[in-house]
């Protein structure tokens, strides 16, 4: 498969999502194997409805549509997996060399989906609880957002005490060079100081290592390529930084705003 297929990969995000991190782990992957794609975002409002749960049943974005392949994914983690293996394989001839971003030997390929598997089932989660008790739940439920916030200093710190044993020059997941599995990480990561509600060095306190490999890859230009993209995007649908249109103070009024515009069609 050539590094740049020849069609447009379109990937799917809603704008409510526009700031949230699984949609931009995806849009980073592209743009850092330098992928032909398209964005094709939409309102919060349809995404339960078709056509996009036509293409995600589970009404969740993103999702993608590659057509050189005639497949359609959803789930962040297995577009990871799909992306790497199809256009990080090896067989390229393109400007991206094969495995720039994975391995070819056994062991480091399956470290690096342990990884990836690590950052969708322990980072993403408990890092989204904690920005929807502290930022979108209509009531402050404080236990929920300090049992959120703990797991996040856990994940912060399984992350620091691997990072710590790797030699100073290649301080990254697996091997000596920047993966698919350490890029996963960042679009969560990049969002700690709203999710935690502390200024951006207090939240790296204790975790110097993950400070230093989080800033490595938000310095790459495929990231700030990747925010410029999500900053354009919320602007043009007046949208405040959690992906609520202005002038709605919580999720649940918004979701109230949906259901009223909803019934009155």
């Amino acid at each position: 498969m050539a590094s740049n297929p020849p069609k447009p990969i379109r990937v799917w995000l809603t704008l409510f999502a526009a700031p949230g991190p699984n949609p931009w782990k995806v849009v980073f992957l592209l743009e850092e194997l330098g992928l032909n794609y398209e964005v094709k975002s939409f309102k919060f409002d349809d995404v339960k409805k078709k056509p996009f749960t036509d293409v995600n049943p589970n009404g969740r974005t993103p999702a993608i549509e590659d057509p050189n392949t005639d497949l359609t994914l959803w789930e962040s983690g297995a577009i990871f997996q799909y992306l790497i293996e199809t256009y990080d394989s090896g067989r390229d001839s393109g400007a991206v060399p094969g495995h720039r971003l994975s391995y070819v030997r056994f062991r480091e390929r399956q470290l690096c989906n342990q990884w990836l598997h690590f950052q969708t089932s322990g980072q993403g989660p408990y890092y989204g609880q904690c920005g929807w008790f502290t930022h979108l739940h209509p009531e402050k439920y404080q236990p929920a957002i300090d049992r959120y916030a703990n797991e996040i200093r856990r994940v912060l710190g399984v992350l620091e005490g691997v990072l710590a044993e790797r030699p100073a020059d290649a301080q990254w997941l697996v091997g000596g060079k920047m993966t698919f599995a350490d890029m996963a990480f960042v679009p969560y990561n990049f969002r700690l100081s709203e999710i935690l509600q502390q200024p951006w060095d207090e939240v790296w306190e204790g975790v110097p290592h993950v400070r230093a490999w989080h800033e490595r890859m938000v310095a790459l230009p495929s990231w700030k390529r990747s925010m410029a993209i999500r900053a354009r995007l919320m602007d043009e649908q007046g949208l405040q930084w959690n992906g609520v249109p202005k002038g709605i103070e919580t999720f649940t009024e918004y979701e109230q705003q949906i259901a009223a515009k909803d019934k009155k069609a």
